[in-house]
């Protein structure tokens, strides 16, 4: 075992919290309240090679391990987690799914621009009937020839009107179930695709959240992801990715709680000593630390053996479960510490509690995971070697 971040990791590490300190953490609170952040922070990612950070050098990406990308997150996220879910989507649930399933020409047209900055990724799964059953979407493919026509609705989709490129699940033949669903790569510009953002959200009010329609959307069948009726299992494996990069960002949502939290314990005193002195805040604080030792050291295991080529569906489930939990509780108890002035905008632990409830619903309730979770320990759920495996870092030339 090691537990050291190597030189590059730390240097990665002090080039992300230097962005977030100058060039999001000053505009925060405007972006939050105006719904939107400045999409020139698209460019800046780009330019300091963090859209691809686990991508290899020969797609246009880092060529970086994917601690890395947990350490990006983790830092995005200690700004916002608007950014840390763009660099998810972006990069955890579209360019890592490129990188896993897709064909070498496939790579070369979508997962290079998009490694390089160049374009933006999505993914397409959710639906207004389809959350936690996927199987139970209605979105569906028809084979015409060398073409899908793809007619449907997704909701729910992070960077909706931002993307370029979109991967997309659909029935190709509904009778055989999950079985009968495929993946494909979709570009805005086909005629018929249309987008439109959910207003009015608790949370990660800055990012673009909203919905897919298709209406005879005609693609190549070139666009398939995998192959026919592989679909949900490239979607699952996709949220193995997504869900790692959500855990590490609830590590960085964790950070902001403490650092806050301690801020304020500094500067308030109650019934003639700081608050920090007290137990109960102290108690507080204790658990914050617990919970952020404890989550990251269940997100760089599974990020170690996604390193080594192993299979972690198990460990980043259990990853994303407790880490979106502990933050959420940390999160709460910034408010509290704060006491009514964290019910306020005047300090940014609000808008913490608010962006931390997401995380606990999306890539998997916490319901799901602790099922999923008991269903390993009991013996009636086992991971098997995908035949298609996230390469193993060091990237191969």
């Amino acid at each position: 075992m090691d537990f050291d971040f190597s030189s590059e990791q730390m240097l990665l590490r002090q080039t992300v919290r230097k962005f977030v300190d100058d060039e999001i953490l000053p505009h925060i609170a405007e972006w939050d309240a105006g719904g939107a952040f400045d999409p020139a922070i698209w460019k800046r990612l780009a330019d300091l090679g963090l859209m691809g950070v686990c991508i290899p050098e020969k797609y246009g990406g880092s060529g970086m391990d994917y601690n890395s990308l947990a350490i990006v997150c983790e830092e995005l996220e200690r700004g916002d987690t608007a950014f840390r879910t763009a660099v998810s989507v972006h990069t955890g649930l579209n360019s890592m799914s490129l990188l896993q399933w897709g064909t070498e020409e496939q790579k070369e047209q979508f997962l290079v621009p998009q490694a390089k900055g160049e374009k933006i990724g999505a993914f397409g799964l959710t639906e207004p009937g389809a959350g936690s059953d996927v199987a139970a979407l209605s979105t569906t493919a028809k084979r015409e020839g060398d073409e899908y026509v793809l007619n449907g609705q997704k909701t729910w989709i992070s960077l909706c009107d931002a993307a370029d490129h979109f991967i997309v699940f659909a029935y190709t033949d509904k009778s055989l179930k999950h079985k009968g669903i495929s993946a494909f790569i979709v570009e805005r510009t086909r005629e018929g695709f249309s987008s439109k953002a959910i207003k009015g959200k608790y949370g990660i009010r800055s990012g673009n959240t909203g919905e897919l329609f298709f209406e005879d959307v005609r693609i190549p069948a070139s666009n398939r992801l995998g192959e026919e009726g592989e679909g949900f299992k490239i979607a699952m494996a996709s949220l193995d990715n997504g869900r790692f990069t959500v855990a590490a960002g609830a590590c960085g949502l964790l950070m902001a709680c403490i650092e806050e939290s301690v801020k304020y314990c500094q500067t308030r005193s109650t019934f003639g000593k700081p608050i920090g002195e007290h137990q109960l805040v102290q108690q507080m604080i204790a658990k914050m630390e617990a919970g952020f030792q404890m989550s990251r050291l269940l997100v760089y295991r599974a990020g170690e053996m996604k390193n080594k080529g192993i299979r972690n569906t198990r460990e980043t489930s259990l990853a994303k479960w407790q880490a979106c939990d502990f933050a959420n509780q940390a999160a709460d108890d910034a408010v509290q510490i704060h006491g009514a002035y964290g019910y306020s905008d005047e300090y940014p632990v609000a808008r913490f509690l608010r962006n931390s409830k997401a995380p606990v619903i999306y890539e998997g309730t916490r319901e799901i995971h602790t099922l999923m979770q008991a269903d390993y320990v009991l013996g009636k759920r086992e991971d098997r070697k995908l035949n298609r495996m996230l390469p193993a870092w060091p990237f191969e030339d």
